[in-house]
């Protein structure tokens, strides 16, 4: 079988139609599986897998595993010489998918792939990055990557026109050589909703494994499909994930640095956005109670690192 592609559904029932009905009509001449796992959704998303779409292999969880635990379910019964992994709140557009595997069966030293990635209003989105090192942290908590040339993270100003290694593809849309995931091992479970792909990422390069951007076709996604009803609490698991991304690949001296620049990336703008509202400055109330509001839960983000992340 030429692809596998896996779909993490949380609450996006529309969203996942449309997004199924697009990977089914750009699949062109491969051979090829869909496999959805629902993290147990309350909108009635795996009834309409299963009534709607009959050929999609559907996993029913009885509980919200995670973005890398309900993925590693998908990848240990996918059958594909390449693998996907594909949001739901995504469109496909063309033959991305039959040229992406065209892409990936003539780079055989590339281990993961990403496409070109489009925002809602067609504009490019930032779908590869580099890793977000102490360094590009501190720049972000200055304010500095507001500017192209202090943003390596982000590489703003590049088009994502040509083809470009890069340290890190954004798991929207990611392709996986199926050879490379079998020595490199599955996603580290350890992260529940952000980081995993990074650190995923990190590891096919430590391996020797190419992680390259290829404008081989576009993709939309609109984001924050599983997450808008989540409120600060996505900038809560974001934080978590990043210092677990620290802990893990920087030791307890870099997951403390990395927990002590976020805290006082968000203090800082918990303290500027309150002064804006003083200043009347419209939404500035909203954006002062929302880093407030992070900084309640900031108990909660230092990562414990079990077995299962030591491994991975």
């Amino acid at each position: 079988m030429d692809l596998s592609v896996i779909i993490i559904n949380w609450n996006t029932q529309a969203m996942l139609r449309d997004c199924l009905d697009t990977v089914f009509a750009g699949l062109g001449d491969l051979s090829a599986e869909v496999v959805v796992v629902d993290n147990a959704s309350t909108d009635g998303s795996a009834d309409m897998v299963d009534a709607d779409f009959p050929g999609v292999h559907l996993i029913r969880n009885a509980t919200n595993m995670g973005f890398a635990a309900a993925n590693n379910q998908a990848l240990q019964i996918a059958r594909g010489r390449h693998v996907m992994l594909l949001n739901s709140d995504t469109l496909v557009h063309g033959p991305v998918l039959p040229a992406s595997v065209a892409w990936l069966d003539t780079h055989p030293h590339v281990g993961v792939m990403g496409p070109r990635v489009l925002n809602g209003d067609g504009t490019v989105q930032v779908s590869s990055t580099a890793f977000p090192t102490l360094g590009m942290l501190t720049l972000q908590t200055l304010g500095l990557t507001r500017f192209a040339k202090f943003d390596s993270y982000r590489m703003t100003g590049w088009e994502r026109r040509n083809e470009r290694k890069v340290e890190v593809i954004s798991g929207c849309a990611m392709f996986v050589r199926r050879e490379a995931m079998d020595q490199v091992g599955l996603l580290d479970d350890g992260f529940f909703f952000y980081g995993e792909e990074t650190d995923w990422c990190r590891r096919f390069s430590a391996a020797g494994w190419g992680v390259v951007f290829a404008p081989v076709g576009e993709i939309t996604h609109f984001g924050g499909g599983s997450v808008r009803s989540l409120n600060h609490r996505r900038d809560v698991m974001l934080t978590e994930g990043t210092i677990r991304l620290h802990r893990k690949h920087g030791g307890l001296a870099g997951g403390i640095a990395c927990f002590g620049l976020l805290a006082v990336f968000n203090a800082s703008r918990a303290v500027l956005w309150s002064a804006a509202a003083l200043m009347r400055q419209p939404g500035a109330a909203a954006r002062a109670k929302h880093f407030f509001s992070v900084l309640g839960d900031f108990g909660q983000v230092w990562p414990q690192i079990g077995p299962k992340a030591a491994k991975a």
